[in-house]
């Protein structure tokens, strides 16, 4: 069976870089771990399928976080939204979700 491509894609990769730049402009969002997962999608470097099922769980525990107050305002975002862009936003959510179910197939 072929290896299963574990490459962030450019979308989460520039999401990832929008949640340290709202973060540093707002000093507010993200965790250290936020902070680390935004460098690991920001290089494009294949990540390891441990790291991608922990994307999905945060992702999967973090929805909720769509529907608090001011999730989707540009002049002044949510720490939630800024989170959430760490971790590569809604292009990180749908990748690592769909590399979960790849890895989860394959065994």
């Amino acid at each position: 069976m072929a290896e299963i491509d574990l490459t962030p894609p450019a979308a989460a990769a520039k999401a990832a870089e929008q949640g340290l730049k709202l973060r540093k402009e707002h000093k507010r969002g993200g965790t250290r771990v936020g902070v680390a997962r935004a460098h690991q999608l920001m290089k494009r470097e294949p990540l390891s399928a441990d790291v991608v099922k922990r994307m999905a769980s945060y992702f999967a525990r973090h929805a909720v976080d769509k529907n608090g107050k001011d999730f989707d305002n540009a002049e002044n975002p949510s720490a939630g939204f800024i989170a959430w862009q760490l971790w590569g936003g809604d292009a990180g959510r749908d990748w690592a979700d769909k590399k979960k179910a790849e890895l989860t197939k394959k065994g």
